[in-house]
């Protein structure tokens, strides 16, 4: 019998859980779902600014949808009116955008902080790489690059 501490899909899946309970729980004041505070996530995280394209590609990558998917999350963040499309096929944030974004993402950081802030620097290290590299190769398996 494994122990508590031994990595497992289903330790990996119910930390997953528990986490994305909290996105949600810090989402529901804004009315997004996960796919489009991704969008709106990756979008800040350009920047502000970012090609429609790129941004799609991120989004098929980052959220395993077709291409159409993918352009449906940055609609209806445009008619939201969080993101705007800009010169060039651009795609910006918002000020709506900015102020969900942050207080989202502040409020988050808070409870993560408190969540791990006190681990030891090594082993958050170590976990980084042993899940990056696992999504790596799941990745690698649904041929996402």
């Amino acid at each position: 019998m494994a122990s508590d501490t031994t990595f497992t899909p289903q330790i990996l899946g119910e930390t997953e859980k528990a986490l994305n309970a909290i996105l949600y729980r810090q989402l529901a004041a804004s009315g997004l779902d996960e796919h489009q505070w991704i969008t709106l996530r990756l979008t800040a995280a350009a920047g502000g600014e970012v090609a429609r394209d790129e941004l799609a590609a991120r989004l098929t990558g980052a959220l395993k949808v077709d291409a159409g998917e993918a352009q449906a999350r940055i609609e209806e963040l445009t008619a939201a009116g969080l993101i705007q499309p800009t010169d060039g096929g651009q795609v910006a944030v918002t000020e709506a955008g900015a102020r969900v974004h942050a207080r989202v993402r502040g409020e988050t950081s808070e409870i993560t902080h408190r969540l791990w802030g006190d681990l030891p620097a090594a082993d958050l290290e170590i976990t980084g790489r042993t899940l990056a590299t696992i999504l790596k190769r799941a990745n690698a398996h649904y041929g996402v690059a």
